[in-house]
């Protein structure tokens, strides 16, 4: 399956996200913030096929993280997540960069679902946004 990156500074909601997408079959590396975030991308030279990232953190919020992620390997698929409407709203300068924001709280289902779209759209090699669905802005 894929390799995916986590960052998410709530335990729980870490926690929770990583499972899930382990039970899936997906191997996952989750941090608590933006920064280790960015080492784990720079140890792996962006080797992963998905970064998610939750947008209010310590240290690195997910939009810094976006930026610096997607100034490095372009090619990097990024998707945000955040329960703040005022955030999800900063976000969306980051369009070209990023696949879109998905709304907390989502269910377990909803991220499987979510992701899968994401990674059946890079297998394919095609371009457009799958996140432009309900989750994003």
């Amino acid at each position: 399956m894929a390799k995916l990156l986590i960052a998410e500074d709530d335990t729980g909601v870490r926690l929770l996200v990583e499972r899930a997408l382990r039970l899936e079959g997906h191997e996952v590396v989750a941090v608590e913030d933006g920064e280790l975030a960015l080492e784990v991308l720079a140890e792996h030279d962006g080797g992963f096929d998905l970064l998610l990232s939750d947008i209010r953190m310590p240290a690195m919020t997910g939009i810094e993280l976006a930026y610096a992620a997607a100034a490095r390997w372009p090619d990097l698929p990024i998707q945000l997540m955040t329960g703040y409407a005022e955030q999800k709203e900063a976000a969306a300068d980051l369009a070209a960069i990023i696949l879109g924001v998905i709304e907390k709280p989502f269910s377990v289902s909803e991220l499987r679902r979510h992701v899968g779209r994401i990674l059946a759209t890079k297998a394919s090699g095609n371009r457009s946004n799958p996140a432009s669905q309900r989750y994003c802005a």
